[in-house]
């Protein structure tokens, strides 16, 4: 993909890895439109000189004046970028659970729906153009305390192969990003083997650089997710991750995470 000369929409980039690719994208010489809810944050964003626009992906009303307005200031729009996404806990054993549940997919999957169906029919018109979905190395390897979290994201996998099937031959191109914990917003201080954010970026981008643009963009602190249960790691791996059960309100008897 080249990186310069591009008109890019990131969705939900008003914050951590989105933040970030945003800035890269520019630097690269693209035109950039960041979205999301936050007002002070699109200020500075502006402020900084990218476009900004409000968009929840919670509300198809929203999303669909995003659009309005994203493609009347910006016609050639060829790149969307769909970063949105909550991280919630979750214990399954107390029903109350089904809220945090019930957000977790819509913003993370059908807020990601939401938002393709309102952008690709663009950029197919257009013959030519890019659709990055981010899913998560835990759509690979569960992370027991976020189970929903888990499951959207392989759902968005899921959808995003199937979208790149069915727009092949439109000159669209489907490429799914899949982060590791990355060191956002003191997440460095809750994990500390969270990649830093800048490696991390650097990293995306060279891959996003390649002719072809790999159809997943797996960064090499994301490996042992993406192919767990290729290596015969899987079962020992999420077994691991469920000492982080100890996170939970009344769990603390459970070991802790290690």
């Amino acid at each position: 993909m080249d990186l310069s000369n591009r008109t890019v929409l990131i969705v939900g980039g008003t914050s951590g890895i989105g933040r970030e690719l945003a800035r890269r994208f520019a630097a690269e010489g693209s035109v950039v439109i960041v979205g999301g809810r936050n007002p002070e944050a699109l200020a500075e964003l502006a402020d900084e000189g990218f476009g900004t626009v409000g968009i929840d992906v919670t509300e198809s009303a929203s999303v669909a004046a995003a659009r309005d307005t994203v493609l009347a200031r910006c016609p050639e729009l060829d790149t969307v970028v769909t970063m949105q996404g909550v991280m919630l806990l979750e214990d399954l054993r107390d029903p109350a659970h089904f809220e945090a549940a019930k957000t977790t997919v819509d913003t993370n999957l059908v807020g990601t729906v939401r938002v393709l169906d309102a952008f690709v029919p663009h950029l197919v018109r257009r013959g030519a153009g890019t659709v990055v979905t981010v899913t998560s190395g835990i759509a690979f390897l569960p992370f027991p305390p976020m189970p929903t979290y888990a499951a959207s994201k392989a759902a968005v996998h899921a959808y995003s192969e199937a979208l790149r099937a069915q727009l092949d031959g439109t000159g669209v191109d489907v490429v799914e990003l899949v982060p590791p914990a990355v060191a956002t917003a003191g997440q460095e201080k809750v994990n500390p083997h969270a990649l830093p954010l800048d490696d991390f970026a650097t990293e995306v981008m060279d891959l996003l650089a390649e002719e072809p643009t790999p159809r997943e963009i797996l960064v090499k602190g994301v490996l042992m997710h993406r192919w767990a249960e290729r290596d015969g790691t899987y079962d020992d791996l999420v077994a691991q991750r469920s000492r982080a059960l100890a996170m939970l309100p009344g769990r603390a008897d459970r070991p802790s995470p290690s």
